[in-house]
């Protein structure tokens, strides 16, 4: 049986680190992270705000297209990781969006495989008017 004990504290700090490394670059929009930080594979999908990416070559593509500059988020509001054994992980942010009377929703779906570590295998990012709040 697969162990899928939530949130073993040792794995949710090796999540947090990704997730913070990605934060990271895409403020910088170093696009070598933001690369390995996903799957490589055409089954990895990517919702964003202005795009959809389905498979890592698309994905890629518009990260290449996107103009370098600060990103949407303004402040987090909440961030929130759970973890399922040491292989699978998700993480959900909730954040305001700058300048904008918007909060932002960013989640993303992790898998841990054995030949190249975390994986990002899906991602989504949406907004929500404030006044629904």
């Amino acid at each position: 049986m697969t162990d899928r004990t939530p949130n073993i504290p040792e794995v949710v700090e090796e999540v947090r680190a990704l997730f913070e490394r990605y934060e990271t670059a895409l403020e910088t929009k170093d696009v070598e992270v933001l690369d390995a930080t996903f799957w490589r594979s055409p089954h990895t999908i990517r919702y964003a705000l202005h795009e959809n990416g389905y498979g890592f070559d698309e994905i890629h593509a518009h990260r290449v297209r996107r103009p370098p500059g600060p990103g949407i988020k303004e402040k987090r509001i909440r961030l929130e990781i759970l973890t399922l054994g040491r292989d699978f992980a998700t993480t959900n942010l909730e954040f305001k969006v700058r300048g904008k009377d918007l909060i932002g929703r960013q989640s993303q779906t992790l898998v841990k495989f054995d030949d190249v570590g975390w994986k990002v295998v899906a991602a989504h990012v949406s907004t929500v008017s404030e006044a629904l709040w």
